[in-house]
């Protein structure tokens, strides 16, 4: 293939981690907007989910699964465990412990969720539904990335 015919990527400009940052800055902004009739930021309700989804689990266990350190998620679920959200219980011994969601924040969960579709719905139109599928694939896969490194650094 000569010069002429070569299909160039083209090379990306400015920091990748900034505009990131940007764009999830203001996604987060929209889903709190929506769900602050609820009285939960977009990370509360994210946190609710995947607890119900994947609970009772023990905390190390819940940060991996959402990609998160272990004090980002210790800060996130202390004001929830206040509220009665969640609860940490008993785990398989002594020293371990389960978080799981309780029957509030199950009830708390299913009225959120309302209004997180509709923010989901909001960004699909805001945004085109063809765009945030192929941005879905392209975080899949930036993620994807990440998580096999780690599995290397084993």
């Amino acid at each position: 293939m000569n010069a002429d015919t070569q299909v160039t990527s083209p090379t990306p400009v400015g920091c990748t981690n900034f505009k990131l940052r940007q764009l999830t800055r203001r996604v987060t902004q929209h889903y709190d907007q929506h769900l602050a009739g609820s009285g939960l930021k977009i990370t509360q309700y994210s946190l609710l989910t995947h607890v119900d989804r994947l609970g009772p689990l023990a905390p190390g266990e819940l940060a991996r699964r959402m990609d998160m350190g272990a004090s980002t998620l210790t800060r996130n679920l202390q004001p929830m465990i206040a509220a009665g959200w969640l609860a940490l219980g008993e785990g398989v011994d002594a020293r371990s412990r389960l978080v799981h969601i309780t029957d509030a924040g199950l009830e708390l969960r299913r009225q959120a969720q309302r209004r997180w579709k509709a923010a989901q719905l909001s960004l699909n139109d805001k945004l085109g539904v063809a765009t945030v599928a192929a941005l879905h694939g392209l975080l899949d896969q930036g993620l994807a990335a990440f998580h096999e490194e780690d599995t290397h650094e084993d």
